[in-house]
């Protein structure tokens, strides 16, 4: 059965962890919800991991439609998040609209956006039009470079204070789940446990009221960066180079395809087709 909103923070409240896992696609989303994960989010990422970007600022309304579109297909009974990507809510009427967009043409059962105190409005008036909102504070990729880049965020008192701050402000606004990232373990443990809203955590400690990977990442499948807070549970991309290496070789050398892989026409077939 397909977990809804009150579920998520019915599982808060009795301390049982909620499973989030990103990805971007159908058989991707099939996986997913063969093997239970409670929530899929389409993050916009996908610049990253799908387009080969080198930043998620790229992505724009029409590829998170496009993917979220593809996830739904692959998982109906999962609840599905998708991203609001960079400049798509930089004012209230974008917001609305764009989310509007991610819900009805992307069939998304809440967005996301990255952010603190400064988007307190822009999630009430989501929430107002019936759009539930997902949060996301610490490292937020879309404004990385403000951040001084990829790296750790709420190291001292005054930028952990921040970010208890803004989570605080965000839960009040409206958000029902908060993404923390990057910061340290202390800090999401203490946002975790002053927050009525669970918690999702992507590098962000074990006490935070769930985690969140990204489903390339969990299977070794994109190389490019691995961060410290992820950890691999297969080495897919490495077994796809060998594979692909061998059938290379095989089609280069007349290994493939061998004859289980051909058809073929039967001898009364034959003689007609060539001796006219």
């Amino acid at each position: 059965m397909k977990k809804m909103i009150p579920d998520f923070i019915k599982a808060k409240e009795n301390g049982e962890k909620i499973t989030m896992l990103t990805a971007y696609d159908y058989p991707a989303a099939r996986q997913a919800e063969e093997a239970g994960i409670d929530i899929i989010l389409v993050g916009d990422s996908l610049g990253n991991v799908i387009l080969g970007y080198d930043s998620t600022v790229p992505v724009t309304m029409e590829n998170m439609i496009y993917h979220a579109k593809a996830v739904k297909r692959g998982a109906p009974q999962t609840f599905t998040v998708v991203d609001l990507p960079f400049m798509s809510y930089s004012t209230l009427e974008l917001a609305l609209h764009n989310a509007g967009r991610l819900v009805q043409e992307g069939g998304a059962d809440a967005v996301k956006l990255e952010g603190g105190e400064a988007f307190a409005d822009t999630v009430k008036a989501l929430n107002k039009a019936g759009i539930p909102v997902v949060g996301h504070i610490g490292l937020t990729p879309q404004t990385a470079t403000q951040l001084g880049g990829f790296k750790v965020q709420g190291r001292d008192i005054e930028s952990a204070r921040r970010l208890y701050n803004d989570a605080k402000a965000l839960q009040e606004a409206g958000v029902f789940m908060l993404v923390l990232e990057l910061i340290p373990r202390q800090v999401g443990e203490h946002i975790s446990k002053e927050l009525r809203i669970p918690t999702i955590g992507i590098g962000a400690g074990s006490e935070c009221d769930g985690q969140v990977l990204v489903y390339h990442d969990i299977l070794g499948i994109y190389d490019r960066f691995k961060p410290k807070f992820v950890k691999q549970y297969a080495q897919i991309g490495a077994q796809a180079v060998k594979a692909i290496k061998e059938y290379n070789k095989e089609v280069k050398t007349g290994g493939f395809p061998a004859s289980e892989h051909t058809f073929n026409l039967s001898d009364e077939v034959i003689n007609k087709l060539y001796n006219n």
